[in-house]
């Protein structure tokens, strides 16, 4: 009997350990905020950033029963600034192009909607619901310059993808459509696709130069066992990462050489540190990080520096109950320019976290470090019409106001006028939106504990 307890204990303790190290604490990252304004029964999914001209950055939620913008620029005074209803889904999507949302779900119905960001941070504009002929619900959305791509759902008789032109933000054009598999989301990027085939196990390369006549450079089988659900690319393009959401047990992201995008090469495949259950989903890469959502195992950032051996480096579980092999939890990432890190967990909504070390080398995406100094930097262009670019750094989170003035002293545009967290600031000037003339100006930037001017021209 005392043989049978000592053993009962050893595995009683060993299976402790084994959880235990699937259950480390976060690792170099800490948490901002999180928001759980509209949980029902129905669960959160997507998430995508949107960064405003003046240099504001908003989280987009997807609710059930709609979609929440988010102000994340202040770290102290993150909050919800608008919502917009939606039928109810417990799949909704986003991107942005110009200054507009796209937004889509799985709802019959739902169809496209198109949404106004020029208002923020007061409120969004839903400018119309569109649609074409037998399109009704889309899986999921993608974009690359003015093109939108829909995938899955019945954006085509198959589920594949169809491509539409928002050249014009909110008048879409439908051009052309591929109908070889069903795609449950896609990249793109340089006019060529990386379709994610779910439920065949594949990954199609597909040529889109021309938009209206898309053709098949190859599909292949993302090993098996697998259920792509999305794809990243390295910063050279040399590298394809494959998210496997269905199929069988581990649930890897797979690392493909697609320097012949005829033939792709199986490189090597990643998991988390100490993790075999959990599944993966999305996959967002920035320059040497990808962004990863793990479901029950939450936010996973990882190098891919040298993407044939990634190595992980931080982490924040969202899910900390357990890493069981479900579809609880983390939905999806994204970083902002700021080094702000946002994502969606299925249950407890919207989580705004950041990495205790600089992530220098994500490309022009983020570089979390922290300026020593204020500074004003001259526009450029400059001279310019309409718009130019205005640099600023601030080494301490401050009240920060960006001021025009003509060569009278009055002012002609408040830019800026909020609290910003330390960082570097990239700000676009619209001298049309002020309806301004040509002629020489001067810009003011000014914080708790600065002033600096500096002079731009406008000419038309």
């Amino acid at each position: 009997m005392k043989k049978i307890s000592v053993s009962i204990l050893i595995l009683v303790i060993a299976l402790s350990f084994t959880d235990s190290f699937s259950q480390l604490a976060n690792q170099n990252t800490y948490l901002l905020k999180n928001l759980n304004q509209h949980y029902t029964n129905t669960l959160y999914s997507a998430i995508w950033g949107y960064k405003a001209p003046d240099g504001r950055e908003y989280a987009i939620l997807g609710c059930p029963s709609g979609t929440a913008f988010i102000d994340v620029t202040d770290s102290a005074n993150i909050h919800e600034v608008d919502y917009l209803t939606g039928l109810t889904s417990s799949w909704r999507e986003m991107k942005t192009y110009s200054h507009y949302a796209y937004i889509v779900s799985e709802a019959t119905n739902s169809n496209l909607q198109i949404v106004d960001l020029q208002y923020l941070p007061d409120s969004v504009s839903l400018v119309k619901t569109w649609n074409y002929s037998g399109y009704t619900r889309t899986h999921s959305i993608s974009q690359s310059g003015h093109y939108i791509y829909l995938n899955g759902g019945n954006s085509n008789s198959i589920g594949g993808i169809t491509v539409l032109d928002v050249i014009d933000p909110v008048n879409p054009v439908k051009l052309g459509q591929w109908t070889t598999l069903y795609v449950h989301d896609c990249r793109v990027e340089n006019d060529t696709i990386y379709a994610a085939n779910i439920n065949d196990g594949k990954v199609s390369i597909i040529n889109a130069s021309n938009k209206s006549s898309l053709s098949t450079v190859t599909s292949f089988t993302n090993l098996p066992g697998s259920g792509p659900h999305n794809t990243a690319l390295s910063e050279n393009r040399k590298r394809l990462f494959v998210s496997d959401e269905i199929g069988t047990a581990p649930y890897r992201m797979k690392v493909w050489n697609i320097e012949n995008r005829l033939s792709p090469v199986y490189v090597t495949s990643w998991q988390p540190t100490g993790i075999t259950t959990s599944i993966i989903h999305n996959i967002e890469t920035f320059g040497n990080y990808a962004i990863i959502a793990h479901y029950s195992a939450g936010i996973r950032i990882v190098n891919i520096a040298n993407p044939d051996a990634p190595q992980e480096v931080a982490w924040y579980d969202t899910y900390p109950s357990n890493n069981n092999e479900s579809y609880n939890g983390c939905w999806g990432v994204y970083m902002f320019p700021s080094g702000k890190i946002i994502a969606s967990d299925r249950q407890t909504g919207l989580y705004v976290i950041k990495t205790s070390f600089p992530l220098t080398g994500a490309g022009n995406n983020a570089v979390n470090s922290v300026p020593e100094k204020y500074s004003l930097s001259q526009n450029y262009p400059n001279p310019f019409n309409p718009s130019t670019k205005i640099n600023f750094t601030l080494p301490e989170n401050s009240s920060v106001q960006l001021s025009v003035f003509d060569i009278t002293g009055k002012k002609v545009a408040d830019v800026i006028n909020d609290k910003r967290d330390a960082g570097s600031y990239e700000i676009n000037f619209d001298a049309g939106k002020y309806g301004l003339s040509s002629g020489a100006y001067f810009y003011t930037l000014q914080s708790d504990n600065f002033s600096e001017t500096k002079s731009m021209i406008l000419l038309k």
